[in-house]
């Protein structure tokens, strides 16, 4: 792992505002929420211009760093020892993908960032240049959807952008994802919305013939009931005054809500089961609500008379795998 990845990158963020009015800041980081949380393909570019590029840089980067991270730390847990020789992100803006990519794998690879708004390209290249594997990244103008073509690749990722795009393109863009990589991650906002999009594209990578290495436990059918429940996990992000100045807010935090699927065509040794839902602690209990590998949801009470298991529940946290895996005796 890197180094410190999320402060180098709020490093390079710093400065990124300077002489853009807050109030102006402020607004495009209204609507760009708005936009990402919606249910309607844009059809369009949603980073216009470079206040709009600037504010999402700022606030959504370090949440669109830290929720794709944690998905990648699941993935590389599904396939220890394998790290991608090279990595496209498909709509990825200002790069936030890659340098998740870069703090979960060290090592430099070839990296291609493809995007249809050229803005967001540029500001991702200048702010690259802080980071000393991505220094060589290729920023390309593209349109993601119908038509589009990815060279051979051992992965892809797709973080926050099947909502911009239609059911034809979404269709389009996972397929070609497919053909190209050895494995596949998508991230969608944790919302009804963001999930239904994510299990579209689970469903299209299994039929391609991938096998499902996080979060779920199994390659069968999702066992909840469209429309009542969806899936979804949290990352912690550290607010920076930089943050603070674009969104405001008291708390020295947020949580990021998110919805994802890593699929590969690697040997993957998926979970025995998942944490879905936040721990519930009790007293002398805990209670985990488990998707399980038999393709069924199910609460788990773990008491006191666990022994280790209870230590382990306690600390367990949303989105982990359950049981957890047994030391190394080796250290």
């Amino acid at each position: 792992m890197n180094e410190r990845p999320a402060e180098r990158l709020r490093a390079a963020l710093d400065g990124l505002l300077d002489g853009l009015p807050p109030s102006q800041a402020a607004s495009a980081v209204e609507r760009l929420i708005a936009t990402y949380r919606g249910a309607t393909p844009t059809d369009a570019p949603i980073l216009r211009d470079r206040a709009d590029v600037a504010a999402y840089a700022a606030y959504r980067m370090p949440a669109t760093f830290e929720a794709v991270r944690r998905a990648l730390a699941a993935f590389a847990d599904a396939v220890p020892g394998w790290a991608p020789a090279g990595h496209t992100d498909v709509g990825g803006g200002t790069g936030a993908a890659t340098w998740a990519v870069g703090a979960t794998w060290a090592g430099t690879r070839p990296v291609t960032v493809l995007d249809w708004a050229e803005p967001a390209l540029a500001l991702g290249r200048e702010i690259a240049a802080a980071h000393p594997t991505l220094r060589e990244t290729r920023w390309r103008r593209e349109r993601i959807g119908a038509g589009l073509t990815l060279g051979a690749v051992d992965l892809v990722t797709v973080s926050y952008v099947l909502n911009e795009l239609s059911t034809a393109d979404r269709a389009a863009l996972i397929d070609a994802a497919a053909t190209a990589a050895r494995a596949v991650l998508i991230v969608e906002a944790g919302t009804p919305d963001g999930h239904a999009r994510v299990i579209e594209a689970r469903n299209r990578l299994i039929d391609a013939g991938f096998r499902i290495a996080a979060p779920c436990p199994h390659s069968a059918g999702c066992p909840l009931v469209p429309g009542a429940d969806w899936c979804h996990f949290s990352a912690r992000v550290s607010r920076s005054s930089l943050h603070r100045q674009v969104k405001g807010g008291s708390l020295p935090y947020e949580d990021e809500k998110f919805s994802y699927v890593a699929a590969t065509r690697l040997p993957a040794a998926a979970a025995p089961a998942r944490i879905v839902r936040r721990p519930q602690l009790r007293k002398g209990q805990v209670l985990l609500d488990l998707c399980e590998a038999d393709e069924r949801l199910h609460r788990a009470t773990v008491t006191k008379r666990h022994g280790d298991q209870y230590k382990a529940a306690r600390d367990a946290d949303w989105g982990d795998p359950w049981p957890p895996a047994a030391p190394d005796p080796m250290g």
